[in-house]
C-alpha cells in the first residue's frame, strides 16, 4: 500500500480517533480546530484511502472468560507456497487466534491465542494446530501478565 500524504490536521484527527473512536464529529472538529463539515470530509478521506481501516470495541479477555493468552511459535517441515498458504488460511479461520505473523528466526509463524484455560488450550492444540499438515514444531509461551497491549499507532508530525 502506498503511503498516504497527511498534514498536521489529518494526524491530529487520527490521534484523537485512536483515543476515542466513538467521539462525535462535532467534538472531534472542535478538538482539531476545524468546522464539522471539513472534519467530516477529512475523516471520510482517511477512511477511503485506507488509513482508517475500521472501528471496534475493545473487550476485556478476562471479563469474556478468555483469560489465558498464549504466544505460539509454529515451525514448518517444508516451505512451499501451497502448504504455507493452507496453514495461513486455516489459522486465520480460528477464532482463538487474534494475531498471526509470518516471521524470521527460529519459527515461521507466531500466533497470539486467547482461550479460557489450560484445558481449552490443550483442545485447541489437539483439534486445530496438531491437525495442520506440514507443522514440524510447536512451542507455546504463556503470558504471565500483560505489560502493554495497544492498537494505537504513533502519529508522527513529519514523515520518517
Amino acid at each position: 500500500m502506498k503511503r498516504v500524504e497527511m498534514d498536521k490536521l489529518d494526524r491530529r484527527i487520527l490521534e484523537v480517533l485512536q483515543q476515542d473512536g466513538r467521539i462525535s464529529n462535532q467534538l472531534l472538529a472542535e478538538q482539531v480546530g476545524l468546522s464539522p463539515a471539513a472534519c467530516w470530509r477529512r475523516v471520510r478521506a482517511l477512511e477511503e484511502s485506507g488509513v482508517i481501516t475500521g472501528y471496534t470495541a475493545q473487550l476485556d479477555p478476562e471479563a469474556m472468560g478468555q483469560g489465558l493468552c498464549v504466544l505460539v511459535n509454529l515451525s514448518l517441515q517444508r516451505h512451499t507456497i501451497d502448504s504455507t498458504a493452507e496453514i495461513e488460511r486455516k489459522v486465520s479461520s480460528y477464532p482463538e487466534v487474534l494475531q498471526c505473523f509470518a516471521v524470521t528466526g527460529n519459527a515461521d509463524f507466531v500466533l497470539r491465542v486467547v482461550v479460557a484455560d489450560m484445558n481449552s488450550y490443550d483442545r485447541f492444540l489437539n483439534e486445530k494446530i496438531f491437525t495442520l499438515q506440514g507443522i514440524a514444531q510447536v512451542n507455546s509461551n504463556f503470558a504471565l501478565r500483560e505489560i502493554k497491549n495497544t492498537q494505537v499507532l504513533p502519529v508522527q508530525n513529519e514523515p520518517g
